[in-house]
């Protein structure tokens, strides 16, 4: 055995290092209340220790879940640290679902404790009859701030629940292999399906993903996430930040171009990292008032492919290298990037480009493969195309609370994540993925479930067959079409159609446009060939495209 410190791996350690040798570097947050916020590394360790005293003192115990409902800020930073530190679980949950399906994912989880921003409450109060697991909720804001009246049972003050402790706890030691958080997937078939991360995982992800060929982090960025901190854990930025040690920007619900514009000048933003409708409201807005970036360098775009014309504006036009990635929750979530090597740099630049709109090369810590449906290895010729396949220290085994692991044998070697993607992989290892194995619509970085869709409209009374594609958008990447076959003898328009939609699904969900048809096309098993009805409208334009 080797003769080495025995030092597990743990969340801690991260903001432990951070305050200790960045501790005078700046954490920056707008904040819901509506101002700028400002302090230091070392005074957001000393306020995650006070969070671990306060939730002790609730009564959460090692393994208790900390839900959040809240947006990119501060309060929600010191959450990360102070409960996954304190042996404690933080469960981020995405405060866009459908109320039902938010309350499904917190009842799933057993969340003790929900944390929520301010603007939030509506939902929260909405939510919390339905939340039968839930003891404390937690308004995150100061005395000032908190609301009048509320029908939250006990409602209790962020800054006053730390206020009241000393900051006299040493963080401890435990077995790195705990879980510190849980993320859950969009639920494209069925519920959402969670992702237990742990402190292992945790930070080999964290290591891996700061490389230089991976996002290329370092204490000389200045990096605003503009992906969510409950789309798993803003890429892990939060924890790579305090890796490195760098000046963090943190801009709340504030995610207009303006917004962000001004954030990105005002605090010599260099790095951020978002999903494709972020940066598309943020170059309109720098277009149309003739506006440049002074710092900004580069961004990673992932959540969905990036546009290559989008790519092209923000490298070509404003100096912004775009790193293209491909994640998923079940990879914590980086699986790949577009990074080119010194011999694909001597390429001509077309050919250059045309890798880097790939989704890249994997990161050491991920494996990939593609398969067939017999789950035999296809070649890396970047023509054969196969179900993706990976495997890796921060790739799940099983989901939170199933009992079957998802996993899958290659060659007859077990242990390989099946991805639902379908991609080439080219002999130089650069991933591009053609296709999805489930029928789901990818809308600005948030899946939409055809499945969900289709369940609503065969709802109807008019309806006798209904299914759901996507179609190519400008703005979102792709939105919903509904294909109808009405009952005989009806008279259902499209405007009743959608409107029977309201209430059921979140408004963003809603299909964009209805048609009606004679015939939808059936394999020999009876099941709607979605392959066909995507070729039979693959040249279809969406009302206002």
């Amino acid at each position: 055995m080797g003769q080495m410190m025995a030092m597990p791996l743990l969340i801690s350690s991260l903001i432990k290092h951070a305050a200790r040798h960045a501790g005078e570097t700046e954490i920056v947050s707008k904040r819901v209340e509506g101002d700028i916020h400002r302090y230091t590394w070392a005074s957001a360790e000393r306020r995650s220790r006070q969070l671990a005293q306060a939730l002790a003192r609730l009564g959460c115990e090692p393994g208790d879940r900390v839900a959040t409902l809240a947006w990119n800020g501060y309060r929600h930073l010191e959450i990360y640290y102070g409960s996954s530190g304190s042996q404690l679980v933080c469960h981020t949950i995405n405060p866009r679902l459908f109320p039902e399906q938010i309350a499904w994912i917190a009842n799933d989880a057993q969340d003790r404790i929900l944390c929520f921003d301010l603007n939030l409450l509506p939902l929260v109060e909405k939510l919390a009859p339905e939340l039968s697991s839930v003891q404390h909720f937690i308004a995150m804001t100061d005395r000032a701030h908190m609301p009048a009246q509320t029908s939250l049972p006990g409602l209790l003050c962020y800054d006053e629940l730390l206020d009241a402790e000393d900051a006299a706890y040493v963080w401890p030691e435990f077995d790195e292999n705990t879980a510190c958080s849980i993320c859950y997937t969009s639920g494209t078939t069925g519920h959402p399906k969670g992702a237990v991360y742990s402190h292992r995982s945790t930070l080999l992800h964290t290591y891996a993903s700061a490389l230089p060929d991976a996002l290329d982090c370092s204490a000389r960025d200045v990096i605003l996430p503009v992906v969510p901190m409950f789309h798993v854990n803003a890429w892990g930025l939060p924890y790579s930040c305090a890796l490195i040690g760098c000046k963090l920007v943190l801009p709340g619900p504030h995610l207009d171009g303006k917004s962000l514009y001004e954030l990105f000048e005002s605090e010599k933003v260099s790095f951020s990292a978002g999903v494709p409708t972020v940066w598309l409201g943020l170059l309109n807005y720098v277009k149309a008032n003739a506006l440049k970036f002074s710092t900004f360098k580069r961004t990673v775009i992932g959540g969905s492919a990036c546009p290559p014309a989008m790519m092209k504006t923000l490298q070509d036009d404003y100096g912004v290298e775009v790193i293209h990635a491909w994640g998923m929750t079940e990879l914590s979530p980086i699986g790949t990037l577009a990074k080119l090597t010194t011999r694909q740099l001597e390429l001509p630049k077309d050919k250059q480009q045309r890798l880097l709109e790939k989704q890249g090369k994997v990161v050491y810590g991920i494996d990939m493969a593609i398969a067939d449906d017999q789950g035999r290895a296809l070649p890396w010729d970047g023509v054969a195309f196969g179900n993706l396949l990976v495997r890796g220290q921060w790739v799940i085994n099983q989901y939170y609370g199933q009992t079957t692991s998802p996993l899958v044998t290659l060659d007859g070697e077990p242990g390989w994540f099946p991805t639902g993607d379908v991609a080439t992989i080219d002999p130089d290892g650069f991933m591009q993925i053609t296709d999805r194995s489930k029928d789901v619509i990818k809308s600005g970085g948030e899946w939409i479930s055809s499945i969900e869709l289709e369940n609503v409209a065969m709802a109807h009374p008019d309806v006798a067959e209904a299914a759901v594609i996507a179609c190519v958008h400008p703005k979102w990447d792709e939105r919903p079409l509904l294909v109808v076959i009405k009952k005989a003898g009806t008279e259902l328009t499209r405007e009743g159609l959608l409107a029977f939609f309201d209430g059921r699904i979140p408004k963003w969900q809603v299909p964009d446009d209805v048609v009606f048809v004679n015939e939808i096309p059936h394999t020999a098993t009876g099941k709607i060939q979605k392959l066909a009805l995507r070729q039979q409208f693959k040249d279809y334009r969406l009302p206002g495209v």
